[in-house]
């Protein structure tokens, strides 16, 4: 991180770091407003700049972008963030000795989770670690709340090119069209790309995998109707708007009256990541990658295992 002039020199100021100067800073980083952060710390708004300046100082680098209306992080505020979280994390578990709170581990996911293995996830944890409750939080966007901080690990789908984030492949799994379900393809024991292509395709373009260049170049759809998560596409679809494509995990996560699914002969599978943030995170997901992969391994079905990246 380069120093910042204006927040003065680089490196410690020989005034210690605490606790209060993180929290006043991931209160300012939620917030991304001084005033609502000094109203949910019982502070005033002069304590908490003053608290925030001083951090600033001994790191040495704008940690909030003042210069605007609006407060914004700065690059080095966003790599911040995920340091100082787990280190507020980690102080606050590290007095839960006689398990006055939990610190749950935050499993975030854009749709379908993970797929037919999502319940015996969810209940081979819980037999394994019932002190470390696992919540699966559903969030509509590419990540599933993983690079804003929400999540401390996330199953997503498809090439995932945020930075500061590791990802493992658990498996792959096969593409299936949803069609209208009194609609002409609906009854096709299977079907092709370039049978959707003469209609609509409705695309998911917040959270959603499929994009028009899954059609070859001289064949791709002439129209398309975009939406921005799971339930908007599958209602867009059943009232005969569009056809769209996913994977075999919505067949089992998403069934809807209106919406059928039928094969995809010709499009390529999805892999499925677990992913997690380049930086220090919550003690537990070793022990959840791990599980996943057991999962994994006790049956694929249509789904094939992937390599570990």
């Amino acid at each position: 991180m380069n120093p910042d002039p204006a927040a003065g020199p680089s490196g410690p100021t020989g005034r210690p770091v605490e606790l209060r100067h993180l929290r006043a800073f991931l209160a300012v980083a939620e917030e991304l407003n001084v005033a609502r952060a000094a109203a949910r710390l019982r502070l005033t708004q002069p304590a908490v700049s003053r608290t925030l300046a001083a951090l600033e100082r001994h790191l040495g680098v704008r940690l909030v972008d003042r210069s605007t209306h609006h407060l914004a992080l700065t690059p080095e505020g966003v790599a911040f963030r995920d340091k100082a979280t787990a280190a507020v994390a980690a102080f606050d578990e590290a007095l839960d000795s006689g398990r006055l709170r939990r610190w749950p581990l935050r499993l975030g996911h854009a749709w379908s989770a993970f797929g037919p293995y999502t319940t015996p996830l969810l209940r081979t944890w819980q037999e394994r670690h019932p002190r470390t409750p696992l919540e699966l939080l559903r969030i509509d966007d590419r990540t599933a709340g993983l690079t804003r901080g929400e999540v401390d690990a996330a199953l997503l789908r498809g090439p995932v090119d945020a930075p500061g984030l590791v990802t493992e492949v658990l498996f792959t799994e096969v593409r299936v069209a949803a069609v209208t379900a009194d609609g002409p393809l609906a009854g096709r024991a299977s079907l092709a790309l370039a049978d959707l292509a003469d209609g609509p395709i409705v695309l998911n373009t917040v959270s959603g995998t499929t994009t028009t260049d899954l059609w070859p170049p001289h064949s791709r759809p002439a129209a398309t109707l975009t939406v921005g998560n799971t339930d908007d596409w599958l209602t867009a679809i059943a009232a005969g708007r569009g056809s769209g494509v996913s994977t075999a995990s919505t067949v089992d996560m998403h069934p809807h009256t209106g919406v059928a699914y039928v094969p995809l002969d010709d499009a390529p599978g999805v892999p499925v990541l677990l992913a997690r943030r380049d930086a220090p995170g919550h003690p537990a997901l070793p022990e959840l990658a791990a599980l996943a992969r057991e999962i994994v391994a006790r049956g694929t079905d249509h789904r094939t295992p992937g390599p570990a990246m």
